[in-house]
């Protein structure tokens, strides 16, 4: 599938419509989101199955408050509807291919677990941790 352009409209409709998506909040005007978009893109290319989305920070910014967006560009991924990884930077070209086959592995029946024990207790970062983030408290 080709990289496709998210408005505020459409967003909620890609999110919960597919398995895996991967964001990428970027500006025109930011060189290294310039250099960043060919990456996403050829990456995107090698992975039909997964939605690469571009939301111009610009554009959409109560989408990008919603999300806390500081520093682009920043890459978030949804999996089953539910945010597992975000992260400010460019990532390198390989970082992102590893990034797709760990977001594949990810056991969602393991992260809604751990959401729900999170909530129990008052914890907010079991998707992160679920993608191999580790939170540091």
């Amino acid at each position: 599938m080709a990289v496709v352009d998210v408005t505020e409209p459409e967003f909620a409709g890609i999110i919960e419509n597919n398995n895996l998506v991967i964001l990428d909040f970027w500006a025109e005007w930011c060189g290294p989101c310039k250099a960043y978009g060919p990456v996403f893109k050829r990456v995107s290319e090698d992975h039909p199955e997964v939605v690469f989305a571009k939301i111009d920070t610009e554009q959409e910014q109560a989408l990008s408050q919603s999300f806390g967006i500081r520093s682009i560009p920043t890459t978030i991924a949804f999996k089953d509807g539910i945010g597992v990884f975000m992260m400010p930077g460019a990532l390198p070209e390989k970082d992102l291919r590893e990034l797709v086959v760990k977001l594949n592995e990810i056991d969602m029946d393991e992260v809604r677990a751990q959401i729900a024990a999170d909530e129990a207790t008052g914890g907010e970062n079991a998707g992160e941790e679920a993608a191999g983030e580790e939170s540091q408290d």
